[in-house]
């Protein structure tokens, strides 16, 4: 079964960190981009953060640069997201997607039906 499947989510307090994973299963994910995304109660989705398939570029959303780092081992077919300084507002839903054709220049900003693979989410809730 060809799937994207994240995990790593949890409760963490303002400050905290967690490490997410998207790992791919019944394909290679060296050819494709992969992009964070995350969804909040009552908000559309946005882009996080996203790293290309050629020379690992990345981009990241303005409101986690600094705190965010994407990176991926081909060797384990997985990308993750590291996220340090964690706030409240981080709070959300987080979604790996992957593509064949895109570049970091597009990755974040096609519409949810346009990605060749979605994971199910796993949650990230900052509290104290």
């Amino acid at each position: 079964q060809l799937q994207l499947v994240e995990s790593g989510g949890g409760l963490v307090q303002p400050g905290g960190s967690l490490r997410l994973s998207c790992a791919a299963s019944g394909f290679t994910l060296d050819y494709y981009a992969i992009g964070w995304f995350r969804q909040a109660p009552g908000k559309e989705r946005e882009g996080v953060s996203c790293i290309s398939s050629s020379d690992g570029s990345t981009y990241y959303a303005d409101s986690v640069k600094g705190r965010f780092t994407i990176s991926r081992d081909n060797a384990k077919n997985t990308v993750y997201l590291q996220m340090n300084s964690l706030k409240p507002e981080d709070t959300a839903v987080y979604y790996c997607a992957a593509d064949l054709f895109r570049t970091i220049a597009t990755m974040l900003g096609a519409g949810i039906n346009e990605y060749d693979y979605w994971g199910q989410g796993t949650q990230v809730t900052v509290s104290s």
